[in-house]
């Protein structure tokens, strides 16, 4: 598993700052812009992995790119290039204190809410009688707050982020808008390729000129959840678990290892061969969401690799 990408420490020309997310690491450079490298990291209930999962930061980055290149003319991104698979340029923003989570179906968290007996989920009801799964009568925004390294992020209602002056009042408005437009539009592309888009998180930030742009990932299987179009029905009449395309899956293991990010819990032990089929769920998943084969980059010195792209890149601009 050496081949994968853990964490970098680039000192390109003009560099003014590092940020080091969960997966993503961000370069500042100076005339706006920001240079954003996709690990190979996983995180699951907001705990990072101790190993990498190979070609996971190029699936993701690449994925977001088709994404954003796919929305583009309905809500504008910070996207300028992706001079390399795991790498993308763009605007320099400041990110709003919150993600825009927009859930379709009962799935995932607001499952677990749900079984938990609660029927409001950040301000938003969730009607009585649902199973797991089944489909809301309209889409519900369900923001969460972000956390800071190594916290939780935690769930927030619209009412709370309005109070708290989190997000202004008007921004608030483009941001919601922004989000439903997305998730249309990411439902349509979903069910071309046979899929159906259950529910996904959005990032944005404004730029120095005061503009909303959606940054960071959209539609990954790291920020989203797919099922099958075709065994959605059936499967949901006989009450049998959907077939996911997102890292649900990853999440499912770790719970059934006795890990759920709570205190006191240890991360299993991944093996090599698990860490494989982690990869290799990863390319199934790019595949059926981009409709396209996958193909991997050389990840022999990957590193030099990113380094050298990113350079020629920042030269270009030079000329």
């Amino acid at each position: 598993m050496s081949n994968t990408i853990i964490a970098t420490n680039f000192n390109f020309p003009g560099q003014q700052s590092v940020y080091k997310g969960k997966v993503r690491e961000v370069y500042s450079m100076g005339n706006n812009l920001l240079i954003m490298i996709a690990t190979d990291r996983l995180s699951a209930f907001d705990v990072v992995m101790p190993k990498g999962i190979p070609y996971k930061g190029q699936i993701l980055n690449q994925i977001a790119t088709k994404m954003m290149k796919a929305t583009e003319d309905i809500v504008p991104n910070w996207l300028s290039a992706t001079p390399d698979p795991n790498v993308a340029v763009g605007m320099a923003c400041e990110p709003f204190k919150v993600e825009m989570v927009i859930r379709g179906y009962l799935s995932g968290h607001a499952a677990r809410e749900y079984k938990a007996g609660k029927r409001i989920l950040c301000g938003e009801p969730m009607p009585d009688g649902m199973i797991e799964n089944d489909k809301f009568p309209e889409p519900i925004i369900t923001p969460a707050t972000k956390a800071e390294k190594g916290d939780h992020d935690e769930d927030i209602s619209k009412e709370e982020i309005l109070r708290k002056k989190i997000v202004s009042a008007k921004d608030y408005e483009v941001l919601e808008r922004y989000t439903k437009a997305l998730f249309q539009r990411g439902t349509e592309i979903a069910a071309g390729r046979g899929l159906i888009l259950v529910d996904t998180k959005y990032e944005f930030g404004k730029t120095k000129d005061g503009k909303i742009v959606l940054i960071d990932e959209i539609h990954t299987p790291d920020s989203s959840r797919y099922f099958y179009a075709d065994s959605y029905e059936q499967l949901q009449s006989e009450g049998a678990p959907q077939k996911q395309l997102s890292k649900e899956f990853v999440r499912q293991w770790l719970i059934s290892n006795g890990f759920q990010g709570l205190e006191g819990q240890t991360v299993p032990e991944m093996s090599d061969e698990y860490i494989t089929s982690v990869s290799e769920r990863y390319i199934e998943l790019y595949e059926n969401i981009t409709g396209e084969t996958f193909v991997k980059a050389d990840v022999s010195d990957i590193e030099n690799r990113i380094h050298e792209n990113v350079l020629n890149y920042l030269n270009s601009l030079d000329t």
